[in-house]
């Protein structure tokens, strides 16, 4: 089939697009390349999926609804798998209209076209983040989701609510996946994983909130790329139970779905993996609590492997080192004594 992604330059959707590839799929990527963090990183994940059969790619801004409508026009794809927005919970205190137009305008325009278009099955990512203050553990679908703490939560949210509202009222089907702590190769360089190895081989201290005192469902990105292949093979029918009506009377083809590890780590052991596998120890600046953080996350992901048979399991010792080595090899660091 033929697939749109949106956001094929970045961290999720470049894998996301290559992986489609892999199985034979068409892929049509779009990325409006913006400097938000380093462009050359985008353009290095984007070289990999340019001159492989199948793929296409434009360089168009979902906030731009005259160009998305006619990219819509002109390669009629049957999915969308839409990852493009603004990330960053602590970026959205700095610039929170960049939050509203990437990820909400966008994501309006990006569910008209899929109406007008007749898409089969749109997917797209939503985040642990909407959880916010909840507190039972592990975070279910089912839990309420009325108390985000930062403007990118309220904005993923905001997503879900959307696209519920265009699965009841034109049967569009739609499924969200709400994303954990994804870390991994060609990652994003306001993550932690970037933001602990540059600092740890750099002998410079890593700053660390609520002095460590804090838990993340660590989430490998080729399980979250597994998952979202699996999804959109599986669109939601009439009927399936919604999250935000009563299963008794929802009929919009709607679902959303956590997709995480499972296993929640402590922050303090998250940088001794990063230790054992630089063979470097972290100098800690234990800073307090940022707004917009939440003390922990971790991941129901039964509805999930119901659904489509997979759940993620990747080992954080097995994720970190793979990221290590590809860190190395992508930024020419030499290994100790290399």
């Amino acid at each position: 089939m033929k697939v749109l992604v949106t956001g094929s330059a970045g961290f999720i959707g470049s894998q996301v697009s290559a992986r489609l590839l892999d199985r034979g799929d068409l892929v049509v990527g779009i990325d409006n390349m913006n400097d938000y963090y380093d462009v050359a990183l985008k353009e290095a994940r984007h070289a990999r999926l340019v001159g492989r059969p199948g793929f296409s790619s434009e360089r168009i801004d979902i906030t731009d609804a005259a160009s998305l409508s006619g990219l819509m026009e002109r390669t009629r794809p049957d999915r969308i798998v839409h990852l493009a927005a603004q990330a960053g919970v602590r970026y959205s205190l700095e610039n929170p209209q960049a939050y509203v137009d990437a990820n909400v305008t966008g994501f309006l325009n990006v569910l008209e076209t899929a109406r007008r278009y007749g898409t089969e099955h749109l997917v797209y990512a939503s985040s642990s983040s909407v959880y916010g203050l909840n507190a039972k553990m592990p975070f279910s679908e089912e839990d309420s989701v009325d108390h985000p703490v930062s403007l990118y939560a309220a904005t993923k949210k905001a997503n879900e609510l959307m696209a519920h509202v265009y699965s009841h009222l034109y049967a569009l089907p739609t499924t969200g996946l709400r994303f954990f702590t994804v870390y991994g190769p060609w990652g994003r360089p306001d993550m932690s994983p970037f933001l602990f190895i540059r600092a740890m081989l750099a002998g410079e201290p890593i700053k660390v909130f609520n002095r460590g005192e804090m838990l993340r469902d660590f989430t490998y990105v080729d399980d979250i790329v597994e998952g979202v292949v699996r999804v959109i093979d599986r669109p939601p029918a009439p009927g399936d139970a919604s999250l935000l009506d009563s299963p008794a009377t929802s009929t919009a083809p709607y679902r959303v779905f956590n997709i995480g590890n499972s296993q929640p780590v402590p922050l303090l052991e998250y940088i001794a993996t990063f230790e054992r596998a630089l063979g470097v120890q972290a100098k800690l600046d234990l800073q307090p609590m940022q707004p917009g953080d939440v003390v922990a996350t971790a991941a129901d992901t039964s509805a999930l492997e119901s659904a489509v048979g997979f759940r993620p399991s990747t080992p954080l010792v097995v994720g970190v080192q793979r990221f290590v080595d590809w860190y190395r090899e992508f930024y020419k660091v030499p290994t100790r004594g290399g």
